[in-house]
């Protein structure tokens, strides 16, 4: 799985590098969530999905484990430019309703 993390004051930002969010994916990347959504390692996790076009289950699933995760110790989770095909995806599960979506990673760090 290819991906960045930028540590922001408060703030960290996951940039996904893949086009795809699903099965092959999904283990590691919330393995990598579990990491970064410690208590006290950030307030805010801002998951940057630019190149991600498509997302299953799988990969919903594991964004609902960042979310569980940062929940828990009173953080937030935005997901930043999401393709339309993954908002139609959240739109019919009704995780847009979870999730805070912004256009860009400065307008997630600045809420």
């Amino acid at each position: 799985m290819n991906f960045t993390v930028e540590k922001n004051g408060h703030s960290t930002v996951l940039k996904l590098l893949e086009r795809k969010l699903d099965a092959t994916i999904a283990p590691e990347l919330k393995a990598e969530f579990l990491v970064l959504c410690k208590p006290k390692a950030a307030h805010k996790l801002i998951i940057d999905m630019t190149k991600v076009e498509f997302c299953d289950s799988s990969g919903l699933s594991a964004l609902l484990i960042a979310d569980r995760t940062m929940r828990q110790h009173e953080g937030v989770v935005h997901l930043v430019h999401v393709h339309k095909n993954v908002q139609h995806l959240m739109k019919i599960t009704q995780l847009d309703r979870m999730f805070s979506i912004q256009k860009t990673v400065a307008d997630a760090i600045n809420l």
